[in-house]
């Protein structure tokens, strides 16, 4: 059992090493994204923008572009 302790106070120490270098990692991450601009902003925290509708001739449009890209496709794809 006096084995068991001596895991037991070694892993405790460990965790209070890496609880300390957590720490520091921290506020190194804090300090440069302070300078890059990224402070209190995270992939999952940015707000989305609002999307403009899209009139019904540019759908149009859009759509009639892809029709000629596919057609252009198709149209090489046969010949070879």
């Amino acid at each position: 059992m006096t084995n068991l302790t001596g895991v037991v106070r070694q892993l405790q120490k460990e965790r209070q090493r890496v609880h300390g270098e957590m720490e520091r990692l921290n506020a190194a991450l804090a300090a440069l994204g302070s300078l890059a601009g990224l402070e209190g902003k995270s992939k999952g925290s940015r707000a989305r923008k609002a999307r403009r509708p899209m009139s019904a001739a540019a759908r149009k449009k859009i759509a009639a572009a892809q029709r000629a890209r596919w057609a252009k496709w198709k149209k090489n794809k046969r010949n070879k």
